[in-house]
């Protein structure tokens, strides 16, 4: 499955080709509205038939009423351009009211229809994609939709209705004329399509660029905590420099080639004046054109050569459209992630028995992050994963949580594979403390209830007791209503903590998974939360990863993952007697050689975690850092 991420350059497929598959997506677009647009052309032909009353009638003003002198003729002449005048300014009016609205119903619908269908795609999508192109998809790449709905095509469309139509008249009034300059324009006609061909990759490149500057500005603005920590805003400033300076490179290249083709147009409409200026003086020297129908020819004329002059405009306009559509068909071709056809098992009830059945798994087909990893975790269970930095533990992590399927083997939950499960009947079921706390640009009540919006204001608060998130809301100004900002930037990180913590207390999940839930909080605040997770886990099926080892202590199970495989498992103590990666992992994490602890129950101590100061040999309850140094001092004494 190809991405559309700027770094990544899926192989190009011939201009055509692209086209004629974004075809049926217009027609997607259109169809629902054909009664509308059917409307809208009938409007459209009425106001360019009325349009054409003026110049039609400069023959018989000149020819009848001037020259001839029949004055009766006037007022029917005049009231006739003045009700065809009214005629054509209702249906301007209308036409504008009615494609013009409809167009911009479009553009939210599509909004709208692309938003949800992003959201919706894998997990995979999105870490291959930054979030700054899919902003630039949702709402730019959609807007140059109104000119299928709106006016442009319809004054496109209309235009041709009236060169049509003024070249019929033309033809009748002197066909030598009319032979001439048709030769002209449809050379240039001939030239304007292979023009729009040329132009439409380079609206394309836009698109592209367009996103790419989108996406890094927003990664920009969001990390301005780290851009001026390092100092870096003259970088910053250089790269967004760079990305405006290649926009400009495009936008000047699509300019000079409207102007290349608007020149050229002058220049055709020159060549076309003087050519019936000459043939026309001609044909009136000898007779065969009168005066009026002199006039009314070089009226029609200008009908029919307007259009194509407007085509240089309006089709550049539709070229940018079609360009934009080929992008958000790239977006919208990608599979959603319920639309697995293997994903039909419903689970009405989930226990929360997970198991690993040789699953290995590979992010691109090669190399294998995950080998033949096995293990089961019952309800009420807490498992906890650890190992150095890119181990596996965060993909096991994505496998239990649906983000990724194995390559090989099953992820079995209550017995039934995962990959067979429908995921609306099991998400909704998971409970997800991240180490990165997000929490949207709302109020504390906002972020807490978000995981069930349904909640009654006794839950969120009681959820908000547990996770002592009430210390902190309690001693605002707003209370619970306090804004957090922009990714809680007003709170601090413990604080944000909490809130996410209370946010899975609501969710009253059957399967848990805590990321490093306590690593943004100091001793005294972790012992605190301590509390609302024990609550939290019981019952639940709780998978913790955790760097600071002294907080996983008490799990059911430890499974120490290296490079993909589960090397060791167990419980703290069996671990810790093991004397293996589990005992070097944690020793090294307290500062003290590995050679002065003794496994528990053999008459020594442990470290444990901050903030613990009890001392209880060989158990749970071990000292703290500074009294194991004080007692390994004096045993060197």
């Amino acid at each position: 499955m190809h991405t559309v991420d700027s770094d990544r350059k899926p192989a190009r497929r011939p201009s055509r080709e692209r086209l004629r598959a974004v075809l049926p997506q217009v027609w997607d677009l259109i169809g629902p509205r054909r009664g509308m647009l059917a409307l809208g052309f009938v409007l459209m032909v009425i106001n360019r038939v009325s349009g054409l009353v003026l110049p039609y009638s400069t023959k018989y003003l000149i020819d009848s009423v001037i020259i001839k002198h029949n004055t009766q003729l006037l007022k029917p002449l005049v009231l006739g351009v003045l009700a065809a005048t009214v005629v054509q300014g209702i249906t301007s009016f209308s036409l504008t009211q009615l494609l013009s609205k409809a167009a911009q119903r479009l553009i939210t619908e599509l909004r709208q229809k692309v938003q949800a269908h992003i959201g919706w795609l894998p997990i995979s999508f999105h870490d291959s994609t930054k979030s700054g192109v899919l902003v630039s998809r949702i709402m730019t790449d959609v807007e140059g939709v109104r000119n299928l709905i709106g006016t442009g095509l319809v004054d496109l469309v209309g235009g041709l209705l009236t060169a049509g139509i003024a070249l019929v008249v033309l033809f009748r009034i002197s066909t030598l004329m009319t032979a001439l300059a048709f030769g002209f324009l449809s050379c240039f006609a001939l030239a304007l399509y292979k023009a729009f061909g040329t132009i439409r990759p380079i609206f394309r490149e836009r698109g592209k660029i367009n996103a790419e500057i989108t996406g890094r500005l927003a990664e920009s603005l969001g990390g301005v905590r780290v851009v001026k920590g390092y100092h870096a805003e003259e970088r910053e400033e250089s790269v967004f420099a760079r990305g405006v300076q290649r926009l400009l490179d495009n936008v000047l290249r699509t300019l000079t080639a409207s102007s290349v083709m608007s020149l050229s147009a002058s220049v055709l409409l020159g060549v076309v004046g003087a050519v019936i200026m000459y043939v026309g003086a001609r044909q009136i020297a000898a007779g065969m054109l009168t005066i009026g129908g002199f006039f009314t020819y070089t009226l029609f004329l200008g009908f029919l050569v307007a259009p194509i002059m407007s085509i240089v405009q309006i089709g550049t306009q539709l070229t940018e459209a079609l360009a934009g559509l080929e992008r958000t068909h790239e977006i919208m071709s990608e599979r959603r992630e319920d639309h697995d056809p293997k994903r039909t098992v419903v689970l009405s009830e989930i226990r929360g028995n997970i198991d690993f059945e040789n699953v290995s798994f590979s992010y691109d087909g090669n190399r294998m992050v995950l080998s033949d990893v096995s293990f089961h975790a019952a309800p009420g269970t807490v498992t906890a994963l650890v190992g150095s930095s890119g181990s596996g533990k965060s993909t096991t992590i994505g496998l239990i949580t649906a983000f990724h399927v194995p390559t090989e083997g099953k992820v079995l939950v209550d017995g039934v594979d995962l990959s067979t499960v429908r995921l609306d009947s099991y998400r909704t079921r998971l409970g997800v403390v991240l180490q990165e706390s997000f929490l949207f640009d709302g109020s504390i009540r906002e972020n807490v209830a978000f995981s069930r919006p349904d909640a009654s204001e006794e839950d969120v608060l009681r959820a908000c007791r547990i996770a002592r998130v009430d210390e902190f809301a309690e001693s605002f100004v707003d209370k619970y209503d306090t804004v957090v900002g922009e990714r809680g930037v007003k709170l601090s990180g413990g604080q944000r903590q909490r809130i996410s913590i209370a946010r899975a207390i609501l969710a009253e999940p059957r399967i848990l998974i805590l990321d490093e839930a306590t690593s943004s909080l100091d001793s005294e605040s972790e012992q605190l939360i301590q509390q609302g997770l024990s609550y939290l886990m019981q019952g639940r099926t709780t998978f913790v990863i955790a760097h600071r080892l002294s907080t996983i202590r008490r799990a059911d199970e430890i499974l120490v993952i290296e490079q993909g495989q589960i090397v060791e498992r167990g419980t703290h103590e069996e671990l810790y007697a093991l004397r293996g990666r589990y005992y070097d992992l944690y020793t090294k994490q307290h500062g003290v050689e590995t050679n002065l602890f003794l496994a528990p129950g053999e008459g020594d101590v442990m470290p444990v975690s901050e903030g613990d100061g009890q001392s209880k040999p060989g158990g749970n309850g071990d000292p703290n850092l500074a009294d194991t140094l004080r007692l390994v001092r004096g045993n060197a004494r």
